[in-house]
């Protein structure tokens, strides 16, 4: 049966198991949105900007496990992609990007919207495609959703010129993917894996520091397990948080900059860390010469250029977090060792750190709101049974610190690149994947401003996401480093013309509502989780609090300024 390059492009898609896609339309795509005008089998959803759609497939891949997907056309619809691409990459998401492109005869003869987007993206898309050849479209499209699953998740993109999309040809189904040379270890070294066992027996001050690869292997029963049998603290990156539960006795909490007390000071005194799907970013190691220089460390990841790229490291295992963790587990439980006993003390000292230095503010009742009390109150009040997206920023930090997350995929943030912007689009994608479950973009109000436009996506499509805007009147996180590191010189840092928000979510068809003093906070909160509609909530909070503890740059962890 003859089919146009368009119907083997919808035809795959559904093959691979894809219901809805983000995207916005343009010339060289028309053909796709032609038969998508009919096609009962996918939901397309027309976002506003493209930078949204990428981070709506992005909020949606890391909320639901599948893969997110979006169409834009050519030009400055590829070209807008960027930052959304850029983002799913540096935190290992899995986003397929289908872009438009000018007729293959004309690529390279600047026409009208073309942009070598294989050529701009190439250093932050795991892998990329411009097909041009109508014959090796299904295959090509196949191959880019297992390369984007598999492994390391990541973003692909494939670029279609408008001539493949509209040429016919006789269509069967490629029967299955190979890639040549493309072959990630799963199973980890079981040597390997039992020189873990040895180092925990020996070790009496060890930490598990969990990053997000537990979460995209699936990994979190593994994990919890491992901390059971062993009775060893767990501190998460902020990618990690949700990966071990916040309310466990043996949770530490978030580390690194903005990270707790106690999760520093233990990795900066441990004498054996276990790092499972981590990076050791420099936000989580401060000054990399003093960063835990007593522990042995261990290293798990399925990305070999991840371990021992940043810290050296002393047992290195390439495999899937999870396949690792079941064979470390079954190990661990034939030791029959009695785990407490070798570093009660340990657990003594993490718990006088976490009783002298713990998290803290003072909301006081006459007084403007304090954004940490917003994000309790979030938390309270839906029991920690929500998605949470966040822009980037205090907005970020205060989340991480105060929402306590227990479960995976339920924080949906941007955490290697820091992207301000991320956080709605996301929110939106996560909510069309779960239509039924509450979902919040925590944001600042100058990070919302950056892709507000996609205010009009939630109300077209009635998907309820709720944004709580710490209105600070400030770039927050910006404005912090200059009253501790610049005297006070707050330059260009205050948004002197912020729009009414309460005015433009009613411009846009949603909800806006408004909390300007303390006893307000839990009553909007409920009012917009009871209303079944788009709701911004703009909570007026203290214009100069800021994020405590904090690591100044190029310090050691353990220097953190605590008030």
């Amino acid at each position: 049966m003859k089919k146009s390059g368009a119907g083997i492009f919808i035809e795959s898609l559904i093959r691979e198991k894809v219901n809805t896609i983000f995207g916005y339309p343009g010339g060289s795509v028309l053909n796709i949105y032609d038969i998508l005008f009919d096609n009962p089998h996918i939901r397309h959803i027309l976002v506003r900007h493209e930078q949204g759609a990428v981070h709506a497939a992005d909020g949606y891949a890391r909320a639901s496990g599948r893969p997110g997907v979006c169409v834009v056309t050519s030009g400055p619809g590829a070209t807008n992609t960027v930052t959304g691409i850029a983002t799913a990459y540096m935190d290992s998401i899995p986003v397929l990007i289908f872009t438009g492109q000018v007729p293959t005869p004309m690529i390279g003869n600047d026409a009208f919207q073309e942009a070598d987007i294989i050529g701009i993206s190439r250093p932050c898309t795991k892998h990329s495609y411009l097909v041009r050849d109508i014959s090796s479209l299904a295959r090509t499209i196949h191959e880019a959703f297992s390369i984007a699953t598999t492994g390391r998740p990541g973003p692909v993109l494939v670029d279609l010129p408008k001539d493949v999309l509209s040429t016919e040809i006789e269509y069967e189904s490629p029967k299955e993917v190979k890639i040549r040379g493309y072959r990630p270890n799963y199973e980890g070294h079981a040597g390997q894996i039992k020189k873990v066992v040895s180092a925990i027996i020996k070790a009496s001050r060890p930490v598990i520091f969990a990053g997000g690869g537990v979460i995209l292997s699936v990994a979190s029963k593994e994990l919890t397990e491992l901390a059971k049998i062993t009775n060893i603290p767990v501190t998460n990156s902020l990618m990690g948080l949700g990966g071990f539960s916040e309310l466990d006795p043996l949770s530490l909490g978030m580390c690194g900059m903005h990270g707790t007390f106690m999760a520093n000071m233990a990795l900066t005194e441990t004498d054996l860390i276990i790092a499972i799907g981590v990076r050791f970013d420099d936000r989580v190691t401060g000054k990399l010469d003093e960063f835990a220089v007593n522990a042995k460390i261990i290293h798990i990841d399925i990305d070999p250029t991840a371990i021992g790229k940043n810290v050296p490291v002393d047992i290195p295992i390439v495999g899937d977090v999870k396949n690792v963790l079941k064979k470390l587990n079954l190990l661990l439980k034939g030791e029959k060792k009695e785990w407490e006993r070798d570093h009660h003390v340990w657990l003594e000292q993490i718990e006088k750190w976490k009783s002298t230095y713990p998290l803290t503010y003072k909301q006081e009742k006459d007084k403007k709101i304090k954004p940490q009390y917003v994000i309790e109150q979030i938390n309270e009040i839906t029991r920690g049974d929500a998605i949470i997206a966040t822009e980037v920023g205090q907005n970020q930090m205060w989340t991480a610190q105060y929402y306590k997350f227990t479960k995976p995929r339920t924080l949906l943030t941007s955490g290697g690149l820091g992207t301000m912007g991320y956080g709605f689009p996301a929110a939106i994608g996560a909510q069309v994947a779960f239509p039924d479950k509450i979902v919040f973009d925590i944001a600042g109000d100058g990070s919302f401003q950056m892709n507000v436009q996609e205010l009009a996506t939630a109300v077209k499509y009635n998907l309820p996401v709720k944004v709580a805007i710490l209105n600070n009147g400030y770039l927050g996180m910006v404005r912090q480093w200059q009253q501790l590191f610049y005297n006070r010189r707050y330059s260009y840092t205050a948004l002197d013309s912020t729009p009414d928000f309460v005015k433009l979510a009613e411009a846009y068809g949603a909800v806006g509502l408004r909390a300007e003093k303390p006893e307000d906070v839990r009553k909007v909160i409920k009012e917009a989780i009871d209303t079944p509609k788009p709701v911004v909530i703009d909570f007026v909070v203290e214009p100069e609090e800021n994020v405590y503890p904090m690591v100044p740059a190029g310090r050691p962890i353990s220097e953190m300024i605590l008030l």
